[in-house]
């Protein structure tokens, strides 16, 4: 959500967003319902106890006038005629009152506590299932920060706000009616009075929370981009540091949190006024109470105890209302919380549609077929793209940076989907194959070695999680691996750190060619495979390479054109064009653009 649309934020996106989270608590609605019966006996218990308690002042209060009254008669009293059994009876009451209304407080409490962890677990799983079904594009263009911040933070606003908000809201709804309504019971002209502070109740909160919402909105937006730099700036520190960057990275960092502070701050101070007006308003509308009560009670026209009731109730009377005004902090950061989330739940998700194109027989394990793509609408990438491969063969894809060879490798793996033509994997449709399907019959290997925080072991055996320990350990002598790890101290159970920065890079690139090993897919796809690893590394990688891609058709990206000259067929490409195909013997007799960038590569000539 950006600056303009925080500012053109419409009430009904308010209520939008409050009834899906509504939705949320459907399962658990019964205890939704038991609470509330809980609150309103609580609440019932809450408020007749200061008009009971004014029977107690009542009895001292009648006990006194009659001592005076007696000793201005003349009458000589031992004590004061005060029936303190009654007192005490009516203190007993309230005590058990009181105790009762804390047991269902605590009840209530108990139940909102596993119901909103109920809510937000579900609100969690379909949010993490969501991500797991959006296409890579978003990924592109969403930073990890803001995605981390709606699964927490955003998350946490909720479950706050469920466990203890929501009872203190609907127990504060209940007690302002129930207190009005006692206040009824006592004096017609002392409620009134107490009324007549209402209008000034609706303006302070009209005025004040609708210009603080926007700025609760704006503060989650600015949040998820303070924590997309600090992940990006942690993860990248040592480049920082390199290249003497800490300033400037300090300098965006403080753009950032400045814009963040201004927000929060603005939310914080706007709405931080409802609480003082408020209590402005409380001490204002206690004293007109006990003023006219007071002269109420001279006159005769109602007992000390039912001012003293009232007095009690004028306190419990705002006291709902300041909690409704404080709430209306937590719940506006809930609901633009619950819009964030919300968003994401919304964002398109991967096309699963079959494309329903007849199977066709051919002895190509993949073909491409006019395919075309892009990923902007005015900007076409490959166009008309043709490719045949024979099962058991190794295409090498190479060309300059932007060529599109990686993009290539996208599409086979459906991370994108083709705008026209069409791919195959052994004469079917891959749009005709689940995701999951297509990607279990391919293994690939990434320039950029991806490892968790976890024993060595267990980072291999995430390539086949079916496989034994003793097909782990093969698949790591076969990667030349396995020399390595058990020169470490805890062998295969080492635990490699969150960057994996505990093991060299070399090393984690192994790794990752173990876990392809195990996986032993049909398809093999190696992009920029050993572009990180040292030439005795490479040498042992290749050779193991050799022995994996054996009947195996291999997608080879790469840009060290050593590694892939034994390739059957050589793939070049330019701004999404096949200009040249073959092996290498054959492109370098061609003298074309092949051999051009051959040659700056190993003879030294520039690429022309």
């Amino acid at each position: 959500m950006d600056n303009d649309n925080a500012k053109k934020r419409k009430p009904d996106n308010f209520w939008k967003a409050t009834w899906r989270l509504v939705k949320y608590m459907r399962p658990w609605l019964w205890g939704v319902a038991f609470v509330i019966v809980l609150s309103i006996v609580a609440v019932i218990l809450q408020i007749v106890t200061p008009k009971i308690l004014g029977n107690a002042t009542t009895e001292i209060y009648n006990g006194v006038t009659k001592g005076y009254m007696a000793n201005q008669r003349g009458i000589k009293l031992s004590s004061i005629p005060i029936d303190f059994s009654a007192v005490g009876h009516i203190l007993l009451v309230v005590a058990i009152l009181y105790i009762i209304g804390a047991l269902f407080n605590v009840a209530e409490q108990f139940i909102m506590t596993y119901i909103s962890q109920k809510v937000v677990y579900q609100l969690r799983k379909d949010f993490k299932a969501k991500m797991q079904r959006l296409p890579i594009s978003y990924y592109d263009k969403t930073s990890n920060g803001d995605i981390m911040s709606r699964m927490i933070n955003d998350m946490d606003n909720i479950s706050t706000m469920l466990q203890t908000n929501l009872t203190q809201f609907i127990t504060s709804i209940m007690l302002f009616f129930g207190v009005i309504y006692m206040m009824f019971t006592i004096s017609l002209t002392l409620t009134l009075v107490a009324l007549a502070t209402l209008p000034v109740i609706a303006i302070i909160v009209g005025l004040i929370t609708p210009r603080s919402q926007r700025y609760f909105s704006k503060q989650q937006k600015h949040l998820g981009t303070v924590n997309g730099q600090v992940e990006e700036t942690f993860a990248g520190h040592n480049i920082i540091k390199t290249f003497n960057r800490e300033e400037e990275a300090i300098d965006k960092f403080e753009t950032q949190n400045e814009k963040y502070y201004g927000a929060a701050w603005k939310a914080q101070f706007i709405s931080s006024f409802i609480f003082p007006l408020m209590n402005f308003v409380k001490n204002l509308n206690y004293v007109f109470v006990a003023i006219i009560g007071g002269i109420q009670v001279a006159h005769g026209s109602i007992s000390l105890g039912n001012v003293q009731a009232f007095l009690q109730y004028t306190n419990m009377f705002n006291q709902p209302i300041s909690n409704l005004a404080n709430l209306t902090n937590t719940i506006q950061s809930t609901i633009a919380s619950s819009e964030r989330i919300f968003k994401i739940l919304d964002e398109p998700e991967m096309d699963d549609n079959l494309a329903n194109v007849p199977a066709i027989e051919t002895d190509d394990e993949v073909t491409f077929d006019n395919v075309n793509f892009n990923y902007e609408p005015a900007v076409p990438l490959i166009k008309d793209f043709n490719l045949s491969v024979k099962k058991g063969t190794t295409v090498a894809i190479v060309g300059p940076t932007g060529a599109g060879k990686t993009t290539i490798i996208n599409l086979l793996e459906r991370f994108y989907d083709i705008k026209a033509g069409s791919i195959r994997f052994s004469g079917v449709d891959t749009r005709d194959m689940s995701r999951p399907e297509l990607r279990s019959r391919i293994g690939m290997v990434l320039q950029d070695s991806w490892l968790f925080t976890g024993t060595i072991f267990d980072n291999i055996k995430y390539g086949r999680a079916s496989a034994t320990d003793d097909e782990v350990y093969a698949a790591a002598k076969e990667a030349h691996a396995d020399t390595f790890i058990k020169k470490l101290p805890d062998g295969y159970n080492t635990i490699l750190n969150e960057s994996a920065s505990n093991i060299s890079q070399g090393q984690r690139q192994l790794l990752t060619i173990a876990r392809a090993f195990l996986s032993n897919p049909e398809l093999l796809i190696l992009d920029e495979a050993t572009s990180s690893v040292d030439t005795r590394t490479e040498s042992l990688i290749q050779a193991a390479m050799d022995k994996l891609i054996q009947g195996r058709t291999s997608f080879v990206v790469a840009h060290r054109l050593s590694t892939i000259r034994d390739a059957d067929n050589i793939i070049v490409m330019n701004h999404g064009q096949i200009i040249e195909t073959g092996n290498h013997d054959q492109l370098m007799q061609q003298n074309g653009f092949y051999a051009d960038l051959y040659n700056s590569q190993f003879i030294g000539n520039d690429l022309k």
